[in-house]
């Protein structure tokens, strides 16, 4: 039985109940391109995943086709929604697609139903994750919903400390939640103001301090 995966959950390596041990006899390490759906909205959940290496998107569409950022599960992270579905016997309600190369391990789902219930160390690695992304997505709905869309546009070019990001308006519109349209409309009037230069999949940053003083308004 490999069980090498296991270093990239300290937590986990420490479990010895014998749910858990089989669970790890049963579980496999997948590798899945970037750009490849995990799962899509209405699929039956049959897996625990955990992810090793890489970056995969959670994300809502709507249907008018407008996409937002749920959260994204990385290395040593297990996906919540997942757990969701495995713990109420649901099918997902969102879709997931890997953003890199992704190295994953996929336990079946009644062998990860066996270990839960010998395993209070399992239980608390799996809802101590599920607490902390809850209250990240409590705090999206929040942005969401009562946030300035300037503000939070002001905030994300900024969070990565260049002064020329590589994006396109829609990809900053899944993001923050809201419309291309939107953002670009926003983007013109910073352009206006000379924050920002904008160009074909490129904005730079001419103003950072006035789009700092903005994002914490």
């Amino acid at each position: 039985m490999n069980v090498d995966w296991l270093t990239h959950f300290p937590t986990l390596q420490t479990i010895q109940s014998p749910g858990w041990t089989d669970a790890c006899a049963q579980a496999r390490v997948i590798q899945l391109p970037a750009e490849q759906p995990v799962f899509k909205s209405g699929d039956s959940c049959r897996q625990f995943l955990l992810v090793l290496e890489g970056s995969v998107r959670v994300q809502k569409l709507s249907e008018n086709g407008r996409e937002i950022l749920l959260y994204r599960v990385e290395s040593g992270q297990s996906c919540i929604l997942t757990t969701a579905c495995l713990l109420g016997n649901k099918a997902y309600q969102a879709e997931a697609f890997t953003e890199t190369p992704v190295s994953a391990v996929i336990i079946p789902a009644p062998a990860f139903h066996k270990a839960m219930e010998d395993s209070e160390s399992l239980r608390e690695f799996v809802f101590s994750g599920y607490s902390q992304r809850l209250t990240e997505l409590l705090m999206l709905i929040e942005a969401i919903a009562f946030g300035r869309l300037d503000c939070r546009l002001a905030g994300y070019l900024l969070q990565n400390n260049c002064t020329v990001l590589k994006t396109t308006h829609q990809q900053i519109a899944r993001e923050l939640g809201t419309a291309r349209e939107v953002v670009s409309r926003t983007l013109k009037e910073f352009e206006h103001k000379g924050w920002v230069r904008l160009s074909r999949g490129s904005i730079e940053l001419l103003q950072p301090i006035s789009l700092k003083n903005l994002s914490h308004q």
